[in-house]
């Protein structure tokens, strides 16, 4: 994909996001994150499985993210819960295997974290739902590693870009491909009428500095 391909494909994923209410923009009353973090954004991706054709356009969008950077990828992990159904999809479109990572091991039976067949030395690439602070995401990507696979980069719908997260995965060494983004998707909300102009500048600034964000 040429970055025209990948920039648009960002703004059409942003507009559909929008379309089905996946992202809520409120600037004026923030929502509040379990973390207590105040922020004028709130994204469900969860919605889009109800959508066939957002979530049609979704997978193969990561077909496409897949194809660009990691083209010799022999497993789809997807990450639980909200990464799984993704997962599933795109490796269906590509004839691949699947796995799925949970959040920690079972607690009974063969107490395994990661569900599914992957073999030492299989490439895979790890499916996520959303970005924030990305420390489970680079979880997730760190048990593949563990079970003796080899995590190739995490791919997710969106990405809030938040400075600590974009550290984080630069920090771990581990690549990161988002469809879309929030700088994109306030271009987009802007341009539909989705947000006040006025406001504009209130949103870039949570990313600045989320903390002190409705203080």
């Amino acid at each position: 994909m040429t970055t025209t391909d990948l920039q648009q494909l960002s703004r059409d994923i942003a507009a559909s996001l929008l379309s089905i209410d996946a992202v809520a923009l409120r600037p004026q009353q923030p929502f509040t994150w379990t973390s207590g973090l105040k922020s004028p954004i709130y994204c469900d991706n969860r919605l889009t499985m109800s959508y066939p054709a957002v979530r049609e356009q979704i997978a193969d969008g990561f077909v496409q993210l897949i194809r660009t950077h990691h083209p010799d990828a022999e497993v789809i992990a997807g990450t639980a819960t909200a990464g799984i159904p993704h997962a599933a999809w795109v490796a269906q479109k590509l004839g691949l295997p699947m796995i799925y990572v949970r959040d920690k091991a079972k607690g009974h039976g063969k107490e395994n974290l990661i569900e599914g067949v992957v073999r030492p030395g299989q490439k895979v690439v790890v499916i996520e739902d959303l970005i924030s602070t990305g420390g489970s995401s680079l979880k997730a990507a760190l048990a593949v590693n563990e079970a003796g696979a080899q995590a190739l980069g995490v791919l997710a719908i969106f990405s809030y870009k938040l400075d600590r997260g974009t550290n984080a995965f630069a920090e771990a060494g581990m690549p990161l491909h988002t469809l879309s983004d929030y700088p994109t998707l306030l271009e987009v909300a802007a341009e539909r009428g989705a947000i006040r102009s006025e406001d504009l500048d209130k949103l870039h600034a949570w990313r600045e500095d989320p903390a002190s964000y409705g203080v």
